[in-house]
């Protein structure tokens, strides 16, 4: 029979165990699709957005594939098919399924793809005995590791992937019941945070923990004195820019930019809508009346970059923004991400220096995604992971309401194409000292 993961992970020692990280981070993810009906997780909304079911196949397919087929003697996967239909886009693990047509794929059911984690899960307890005891090899404790962050990045894509589809919704059910975090009943002032320029480092060191191959080699960069402000952008700064026609005015905006604008008929952010009565912004806990403080959510790089320029300032680039976070307070130190269940951002707390750097809303830069000085790709389909993505990509940095605490650190370098809008994305500005 197939088995189901503890209520509560095994009392862990002093310093947690890999296995009881495993534990945790797989309970997460069945809590965060336990609400939902067989209905709302078959749906593919766009070709960007992934059925949750996918979501809870894809990442027991991912330690089936990496970490359990070459390293647990006799495993047996329980379909052989799955491997077609979950695999995301690992060319040298096998054929994929078509990714704008995951949608279409009704077998199997949610309750098989359930199956299919518990049976995953089973072998992954076996396997990872030894992970308890810390005893297991270096290699494929990495690799549990790394299985690990990638569920944990699927998390939040579930969640921003699970607002699209509710979206398109005419009904536009809530995700998630209740109002949203309460606010003040103005934002916090932002301000100019100056910083020396000179040559920094940036990047993550060897012995940082885990981070992830894009984050790395460490190395050094110049950078001439610039300055951030205190806080994310809000949604009434953001409005300001909306009526002041900042999206019928050409000369702001990048010339892919324009493009975009006039092809999709933007004229707010992804999920604003104004109606007789005002402005409203739809969340994961339904729609409601625009907040004037709230951070602006759900931007693409034109649009954030638009408001930049509109603003007299700039996007930050990547590495202004790693040098000022290091000397801020640890991503520990927010107030939101996944655990805290707010399911939003939040208003800035108004204490002094940066604030919102993690745990409300992921951060444009205005620097390409490309590999650092010496990088290098891990050998294998494990190499396809990041370094393939390496063009036609922005930086953004930071972290969300969806990402999970243990998931974030200043290293981290999300990223994502210029038009795409759906992700939990917001700004800061920036500007040169």
């Amino acid at each position: 029979m197939p088995v189901t993961l503890p209520a509560r992970p095994p009392a862990a020692p002093a310093r947690d165990t890999l296995l009881t990280r495993y534990l945790t981070v797989r309970r997460r993810t069945e809590a965060l699709a336990a609400g939902l009906h067989p209905e709302d997780c078959v749906v593919s909304s766009m070709p960007d957005v992934s059925p949750t079911k996918w979501h809870l196949a894809h990442t027991s397919w991912f330690f089936e594939t990496f970490v359990l087929c070459p390293h647990a003697p006799g495993y047996a996967p329980l379909d052989d098919r799955y491997a077609y239909l979950f695999n995301s886009y690992y060319v040298q693990a096998g054929e994929r399924h078509c990714r704008a047509q995951r949608g279409l794929v009704t077998r199997p059911t949610l309750r098989e793809v359930r199956d299919y984690r518990a049976h995953v899960d089973e072998a992954m307890l076996r396997l990872c005995a030894p992970l308890a005891r810390d005893e297991a090899p270096p290699a494929l404790a990495a690799l549990v590791e790394l299985g690990l962050h990638h569920e944990q990045q699927h998390q939040e894509l579930l969640l921003m992937d699970v607002k699209h589809v509710f979206w398109t919704n005419p009904l536009r059910p809530p995700y998630a019941d209740g109002a949203l975090p309460g606010a003040a009943d103005g934002a916090t002032p932002s301000a100019w945070c100056a910083y020396e320029g000179g040559l920094h480092d940036v990047g993550a060191d060897a012995d940082a923990g885990f981070t992830f191959d894009n984050e790395r080699p460490a190395h050094r960069r110049y950078l001439a004195p610039f300055r951030l402000a205190s806080r994310l952008v809000t949604n009434a700064e953001y409005l300001a820019f909306v009526e002041d026609g900042g999206y019928d005015r050409p000369t702001l905006w990048l010339s892919d930019g324009w493009a975009a604008v006039q092809a999709g008929g933007w004229r707010a952010p992804l999920y604003w809508e104004r109606g007789a009565d005002g402005w409203t912004e739809f969340t994961l806990r339904g729609a409601a009346p625009l907040a004037p403080p709230f951070p602006v959510l759900h931007l693409s790089f034109y649009e954030a970059d638009a408001f930049a320029r509109w603003a007299g300032a700039r996007l930050p680039r990547e590495e202004e923004w790693e040098v000022a976070a290091r000397d801020a307070a640890p991503p520990d130190a927010a107030r939101g991400f996944l655990e805290s269940e707010r399911w939003h951002a939040a208003p800035a707390d108004g204490g002094a220096g940066l604030a919102q750097l993690h745990g409300e809303a992921w951060q444009w830069t205005a620097s390409p995604y490309v590999g650092y000085p010496g990088y290098r790709p891990p050998q294998g389909a494990i190499g396809e992971y990041n370094g393939k993505f390496m063009c036609d990509q922005w930086v953004l940095r930071g972290s969300s309401f969806g990402t999970p605490r243990t998931h974030a650190r200043h290293t981290y370098r999300n990223f994502f194409p210029s038009p795409a809008r759906w992700h939990f994305a917001g700004l800061r500005l920036a500007g040169d000292a």
